[in-house]
Order: structure tokens, then sequence, then C-alpha cells
């Protein structure tokens, strides 16, 4: 039986924005939002998936090193192909190089998108939930005093703004600015918007897997030099 020729697993941070740009003839599927939360899990699940495509030649992990959950992964039957980039914010602004200068020209940043605002990503931690919480019973503003008492434990007590990253004009962009402003008036961060680019999602989609991409043959496993710059 003939292999078909590719499968995109993607996270589903980047599933909406990159779904558009896959072509008919290559299989999709995306993976839940909660499996940031546990490297393991998601290295686990995505093993999983990757040991039932075994008609692939090529499987696409629309992921970056994500808190080294690619480690390890491999297929006995496919050629996998991963973005050599740390997480997903790269792929969103177009290249690591161009999250690296974020870093640089803006320290303390945080960044968000559509896919992050639709899985409450930076929600899912107990100490964001907390403070959920407390929003909800006591209004932000007051919220942000009584939160202010437990500094330590806020998970956004070093960053200084909060970037919304925008790779479309989509009518419904506005609805996802209004909540990265008012995920921003939580934190009490100043609020920026950057323009990213769907060129990296392009190339995911598209099979222009080139310096950018770390490709690993079948029987071998993904290790954490495969992501370092000069490979």
């Amino acid at each position: 039986m003939p292999k078909h020729k590719t499968k995109i697993i993607a996270c589903a941070v980047l599933a909406e924005e990159l779904r558009p740009e896959v072509p008919d003839d290559v299989d999709f599927i995306k993976l839940d939002f909660g499996l940031h939360q546990s490297p393991e899990r998601l290295n686990r699940e995505l093993q999983e998936e990757i040991d039932r495509s075994t008609e692939y030649e090529n499987i696409v992990l629309a992921y970056g090193l994500c808190g080294m959950a690619m480690l390890g992964l491999k297929s006995e039957t496919s050629t996998l192909i991963i973005p050599k980039v740390d997480d997903c914010i790269s792929i969103f602004l177009g290249s690591k190089e161009a999250y690296l200068k974020q870093q640089f020209d803006y320290p303390g940043s945080y960044f968000l998108s559509k896919g992050w605002i639709e899985g409450q990503i930076d929600r899912l931690s107990p100490s964001m939930q907390e403070l959920q919480r407390l929003i909800d019973k006591f209004g932000a503003e007051r919220a942000r005093r009584i939160f202010s008492v437990f500094e330590e434990s806020k998970p956004l007590r070093h960053y200084k703004r909060m970037a919304f990253i925008s790779t479309s004009d989509d009518s419904d962009i506005e609805q996802y600015r209004k909540i990265a402003r008012e995920r921003a008036a939580e934190q009490d961060l100043a609020y920026e918007e950057i323009r990213g680019t769907t060129d990296f999602l392009k190339k995911i989609a598209l099979g222009i897997w080139d310096e950018n991409f770390i490709v690993v043959p079948p029987g071998r496993s993904v290790t954490f030099d495969d992501f370092k710059s000069d490979r």
C-alpha cells in the first residue's frame, strides 16, 4: 500500500491560522490546548499520534521545542519535520531571529496571539486561576491590589509589556485585541500590538522545510542538539 505524502500534527495555538494554508492533499489534525501545561503529557500524546501514523512519508509537528516536549520523539517509518524554534511566538513573528530581536528591544514582554487567547493558555496555571477568581469576585482593580500581596506568586511579575501578535486583518480580530488589552490591564502591563506574519506558517503547510526546520529521518530520535542554531 503506497504511503500518503504528509501529515501535520498541529498545536491548537497554531491551528486556526495554520489550517487555511494547508493544501487539500495534506492530512491535518490538532491536539488539545491544555497539553501545554505538561511537556511530559504532550510528548506522550505526540508519540502516540506518531505511532498511529505509519502510512505517511512525512509527519510535520507544528510545535516548537515547547518545554523539551519534542525530545525523544521518533518514528520508525516516517521522517519527522519540526520548526527549529523554542515556541510558537517565533512562528507567529516569522523567525527565531525576529523573536530574539523583540526580546532584546523590549525585555519583559509577554506575547499573546489569537490561538493563545482561544486556548486561554495564560489562564491555565493555578495562580492565574486564582487571579481570575478574585477579578470575578471583586473587579480588576481591587483584585490586583489583593493579589499584589502575593507578589512572588504572580505569574507575570517580571513582565512589563503585553504584546498581541496579529497575523491577519480578519473581521474578528478586534475581539482578540479587546481581550489582550483586558489581560494587560489586569496585570498592569503596557499594551502593544505587533504585526506578525504567516510566512513561517506557509512554510510548515507547503513543505518548504528550509534551515529553519529540523528534519529527522526514520528510526532516529529528536535530540536537543537538533534545536541548536548551528545545525
